[in-house]
């Protein structure tokens, strides 16, 4: 057991730091790490598979203590930050920038602290708080050329050497096994699916014309002086036969990003769950800035543009993005409602905006981005930074409250993690956290059937199309389409169909495989 200092009401935990070089020149990455540890309990991933930047990921194991919380828990943000605020480490100094705490997942339902908003419940049931607090992890450090550079293995006790020792040489041995399993693994079983747009793969539970009527609603209450912009989405689900850690492996291939994740889930209604995700968007970074200031950092999206069948094509593709009037309208908007949530928590001042617009290129979109910097206050925590931007803006819309009450009543249905955020706060106040879009959640209901549910959307201005809107969904769904077609195809895997009696609402019916 972890050490207690009970006149401060503080569990103080030693890092042990054990390297691992010898596994990474074998081949140890993410995916065998979590191969590793699929068994352990509370299994997470912050994985920088993909894109910019590409630096560290970690894969997380054994909380010290779950932090899972349903909506009429009445537990908060404020809650994690209590038992976060009790932990603190000592010993080996981390590598990478975490170093034990807080590592979870949101949903949209939270909210918005302090404001009471009527949002409906999510089709699948999910926890608003999903997580726990974890002194045990392996640190990945990528090379710039995507690589693994090093890797090392941190145990944390207060107990002593000797049970580090036994710890350390059990969970060596898994990872050997799992080198070794993944080395004697044909890798085209995840990648065998053929390419191909839309492929059917999934239901959707709203038909294109009531997608595009909703978007034209959205351009009324615009036209009405409501809102100036509202993101709308709509979503996707299927009947598979894999499992969640087959099925992150195969988003990794299809759709590697700089914020991927995964965590396990318990869902309320006792089915096991897993968030499952590659998105491209961080929602907040906290750490120092050159001279020891405490600086949050966001960096919103907005604007996308399939990618070139040619060079040629695509590098057109990438000048017409920049050359939008419309996307750069939409992602100027977003900034400054970003720059008013960080004002919150920064000292007078201390908000400025870099990079507008930049653009940045992944599998299958382009992106325009900016980024929103503050310096904070020193009375501020790293989830009180996380608070005043959730959920992003980019993801809601301009104003944030009635942008997200539109949302409700059009929707009709919650969203449960799609748009929450996914990420770490760390005992020494840094912290990441993404936003969670590119994003599946898998389900394993009590009878042993696997189900994925999906969404996907887009921010909607008085300019938009409704035809283009609904086009530009399914081009994001393409990435979570071709996972669920090489998980599928992998020896063992099938799209199934799926039953008429199912509790999620899925149309019955027969979802084809393919590749």
């Amino acid at each position: 057991m972890p050490d207690v200092d009970s006149e401060r009401g503080r569990t103080v935990l030693t890092r042990h730091v054990v390297p691992l070089s010898g596994l990474v020149a074998r081949g140890l990455d993410v995916p065998t790490a979590l191969l590793a540890l699929r068994d352990t309990r509370g299994l997470a991933a912050l994985d920088s598979a993909g894109g910019a930047p590409r630096r560290w990921s970690i894969v997380a194991f054994d909380p010290l203590e779950d932090l899972t919380y349903s909506r009429d828990d009445g537990r908060d943000l404020a809650d994690v930050d209590r038992a976060l605020g009790r932990l603190s480490f000592d010993g080996d100094e981390p590598p990478g920038p975490f170093g034990g705490g807080f590592v979870g997942a949101l949903a949209y339902e939270l909210g918005v602290r302090g404001e009471r908003l009527d949002l409906p419940p999510p089709a699948w049931p999910q926890p608003v708080v999903a997580g726990g607090l974890y002194g045990d992890w392996i640190a990945i450090e990528h090379a710039p050329d995507g690589s693994v550079a090093d890797a090392d293995l941190v145990l944390s006790s207060g107990t002593g050497v000797e049970s580090i020792e036994s710890r350390s040489r059990e969970l060596l041995d898994r990872l050997e096994g799992a080198v070794a399993a993944r080395g004697a693994t044909d890798p085209a079983a995840y990648i065998n699916g053929e390419p191909a747009f839309c492929s059917g793969a999934a239901s959707r539970h709203v038909e294109p014309e009531e997608h595009r009527a909703r978007i034209e609603r959205v351009r009324e209450f615009i036209g009405e002086g409501e809102v100036y912009q509202a993101n709308l989405a709509h979503r996707l689900t299927a009947t598979v036969e894999a499992d969640a850690l087959e099925l992150y492996a195969a988003l990794r291939e299809s759709n590697p990003a700089p914020y991927m994740g995964y965590l396990d889930v318990a869902l309320p209604d006792g089915a096991r769950g897993a968030v499952v995700s590659s998105s491209p968007e961080l929602l907040v970074e906290i750490g120092a800035n050159g001279t020891g200031q405490r600086v949050a950092r966001t960096r919103p999206i907005k604007g996308t543009a399939g990618r070139g069948a040619t060079p040629a094509e695509d590098a057109a593709r990438r000048a017409a993005l920049l050359a939008s009037e419309k996307d750069r309208a939409e992602l100027a908007m977003i900034v400054d409602l970003e720059r008013n949530d960080l004002g919150r928590v920064a000292v007078p001042g201390g908000v400025e905006v870099s990079g507008f617009p930049t653009l940045e290129s992944y599998a299958s979109v382009h992106h325009l981005v900016a980024d929103v910097q503050a310096i904070l206050r020193d009375d501020v925590s790293a989830l009180d930074v996380l608070a005043s931007l959730f959920p992003g803006g980019s993801i809601t819309g301009a104003p944030k409250l009635r942008s997200m009450e539109v949302i409700a009543e059009l929707e009709r249905e919650g969203r449960g993690f799609f748009t929450g955020t996914l990420g770490f706060a760390g005992a020494d106040g840094r912290a990441a956290f993404n936003i969670l879009i590119r994003t599946l959640v898998h389900r394993t209901r009590l009878d042993g059937t696997r189900e994925v549910s999906f969404h996907v959307g887009g921010g909607i201005t008085w300019g938009s199309d409704p035809a283009d809107e609904d086009r530009e969904t399914m081009l994001k769904a393409e990435g979570m389409l071709a996972a669920l077609r090489r998980a599928e195809s992998a020896p063992g895997g099938s799209l199934a169909g799926t039953p008429s009696g199912d509790r999620s609402g899925t149309p019955p019916g027969v979802l084809p495989r393919v590749g």
